[in-house]
């Protein structure tokens, strides 16, 4: 992969982590957790919801970093953004395993807009991995 390609790769890989943090300060509306939350004991509903919002800024800050960066990161250009690229690429490959060894598959197997959306996820995360791993190998 050439330097120009792995910025394109990079500057995709921060949109997809911005649009995510957003989506996460949403994600209980959209999958209709409330009444599910609304059952949850107080401090736990609250650890689950703070919890969610520091998620969402993880995600921004790697996004915003990642965007700013993304020549430099590249082009190896700083001990540091090599630990940077590392550190997100382990947790996108974390992320990566987690969706297998984590959730259960009757939330997704047999139905098929859900399949597609666990596929589109996991492809995505894992392409984030590939980028970032990319980035701090050189």
């Amino acid at each position: 992969m050439n330097t120009d390609t792995l910025i394109f790769a990079l500057k995709l890989a921060a949109a997809g982590q911005l649009i995510l943090a957003v989506l996460d300060l949403f994600i209980g509306r959209i999958l209709g957790w409330k009444e599910a939350a609304d059952k949850m004991p107080l401090l736990v509903r609250e650890v689950f919801q703070i919890q969610g919002w520091f998620i969402a800024l993880t995600l921004f800050i790697f996004g915003t970093l990642t965007w700013r960066f993304a020549a430099e990161m590249a082009g190896g250009a700083h001990e540091f953004l090599r630990w940077f690229s590392t550190g997100v690429g382990l947790f996108w490959g974390l992320r990566c395993v987690m969706q297998w060894t984590h959730y259960s598959a009757v939330h997704w197997r047999g139905i098929a807009d859900r399949t597609a959306f666990h596929w589109i996820i996991f492809l995505s995360y894992a392409a984030f991995t590939l980028t970032y791993l990319k980035a701090a190998l050189g």
